[in-house]
């Protein structure tokens, strides 16, 4: 299974949020956690953080017919950016949408996401199990 990974805004700073957790995490080793996993599953991956929604589409748009599957955290994104909706209801790829809770939430209570009728699933939760979780969800579903 071919997987994109799109990490949204500000989550290169995610080691900043997690010191506020007394831990460590950074997008670093999340993307380590994901590299095992998708080993361990026989997936690949491609991933691409960034701030700039024009990246995100691009990314979307040029791996359309390649990916069988998107693990997306929106980050801010989440209730405003309906032009990258519209590319990943157009690119139909099967998108599972991560949601951080506790103090890795900047975007206030619960989702209120725009993405959320559109993705397959929505996983809430902490960073370090919710992107192999999400990346075991896609590989079931295939």
């Amino acid at each position: 299974m071919k997987i994109l990974v799109l990490h949204g805004p500000n989550l290169n700073l995610i080691g900043k949020l997690s010191t506020k957790e007394g831990t460590t995490i950074t997008l670093g080793k999340i993307d380590t956690a994901l590299k095992k996993k998708a080993r361990q599953l026989g997936c690949e991956l491609k991933t691409l953080q960034t701030h700039k929604n024009f990246s995100a589409i691009n990314f979307i748009q040029r791996n359309r017919n390649w990916a069988d599957g998107l693990i997306f955290t929106p980050m801010s994104w989440l209730r405003y950016e309906f032009s990258l909706l519209e590319s990943l209801e157009i690119a139909q790829i099967k998108t599972i949408q991560i949601i951080f809770d506790g103090n890795y939430n900047t975007t206030g209570n619960g989702s209120n996401s725009i993405f959320d009728d559109y993705c397959f699933k929505t996983l809430t939760g902490k960073p370090t199990d919710i992107y192999t979780n999400a990346l075991e969800e896609l590989n079931k579903s295939k």
